[in-house]
């Protein structure tokens, strides 16, 4: 039979060494009231004469057996197993640690390994979902155990499993790095489990198409909405040109954003099937590789990603001006983070992809 931890009341003076099993407060009238000491702390010979100033002349202390360790151990150490680039740790609190974004980027999380963790009885990894757009203080995950006191297994456990999908990381990030590879960068390895990738500030071309934008017919809409999305990743939009419905004149103004260095090149309107429809095939046109035309996410189904040598171009459909949470929202961060978008990140967008219809 296991021995378990027990609480045992002792005299403050004798308490050196041995774990407070619950925080104490301190009360200053007027001035202060709050944690003086929080539980899991270790008392010190220096810590006796504050504990006497709080009436505390016996305490209770956790005595923990061989084998055991406190809640708080049990967090920091999950936490630290985990913790990746651009992440700040909190201190324990009642048994928890909290991962916050240090930078404004996009959050890169290790699906796989939570649900493993998970599996262990005991502890909790709770996170936010991977490739959500964080600013600095925002909490990416909460790590915990459930009871006061918890056996070293399951933890030992939590980092043997952290390191094995670290390690594959790395392997696989060496596969898609080698001559011949891919170019592609999804991952954290190297940068822990949970990371912030930071956000590249990108040269955007925008080209509007449509003749009843470009003959003064209609108010340009998709403009100002593009704008303030590119903006608000850290980008710029370095010139909006306007272009009739023609696919020469579309693909003009592409390849004139290609000679002036355009990081990505994204075109609105014309993106249905109706004939007079003109973006995609212009798009195609320009010497463009199709990754997809249409997405299983509503709204957006209608997006285009495509690319001109390493120049993503997007062909954005109408509902970008007046939907909130489009594809075009899911995919923008991941391409200024400096993703390239295959063919199974468009599939993936079916689940989980039906938004406010």
């Amino acid at each position: 039979m296991k021995a378990e931890p027990m609480l045992r009341e002792v005299k403050v003076e004798e308490a050196v060494g041995l774990v407070l099993a619950h925080d104490l407060t301190q009360i200053i009238p007027g001035k202060f009231k709050g944690r003086l000491f929080r539980k899991g702390h270790s008392i010190k010979e220096s810590d006796i004469p504050a504990l006497l100033s709080i009436g505390k002349e016996h305490i209770y202390v956790l005595e923990l057996a061989g084998g055991y360790m406190h809640e708080d151990e049990a967090a920091l150490r999950l936490a630290h197993a985990v913790c990746g680039a651009n992440v700040q740790q909190t201190e324990p609190h009642e048994g928890k640690v909290t991962l916050k974004a240090a930078i404004h980027g996009l959050a890169k999380i290790d699906r796989t390994f939570v649900h493993a963790v998970n599996e262990i009885d005991q502890l909790v990894l709770s996170t936010i979902r991977s490739d959500t757009v964080v600013r600095p203080g925002q909490p990416l995950a909460g790590t915990r155990v459930i009871p006061l006191v918890i056996g070293e297994e399951p933890v030992a456990r939590a980092e043997g499993l952290a390191a094995a999908h670290k390690e594959l990381a790395a392997a696989q990030d060496k596969l898609r790095m080698s001559p011949g590879a891919a170019e592609r960068d999804h991952t954290t390895a190297g940068a822990g489990l949970i990371a912030v990738k930071p956000l590249r500030s990108l040269r955007v071309g925008l080209i509007t198409t449509g003749s009843e934008v470009f003959k003064g017919r209609i108010e340009d809409r998709f403009g100002p909405i593009v704008r303030a999305k590119v903006e608000a990743l850290g980008s710029q939009v370095i010139d909006q040109r306007f272009t009739p419905d023609d696919m020469d004149a579309i693909g003009d103004e592409i390849r004139r954003f290609l000679g002036l260095g355009a990081d990505l090149i994204l075109v609105t309107g014309g993106m249905s099937v109706d004939p007079d429809d003109r973006t995609p095939g212009a798009i195609r046109r320009a010497g463009a590789r199709i990754v997809s035309y249409g997405t299983p996410m509503l709204p957006g189904s209608m997006l285009m990603m495509a690319y001109i040598g390493n120049v993503p171009v997007m062909g954005l459909p109408g509902c970008v001006m007046h939907d909130p949470y489009t594809s075009f929202d899911v995919l923008l961060p991941r391409i200024c983070a400096g993703e390239t978008i295959v063919r199974e990140d468009i599939t993936a967008l079916g689940y989980g992809g039906l938004h406010g219809c």
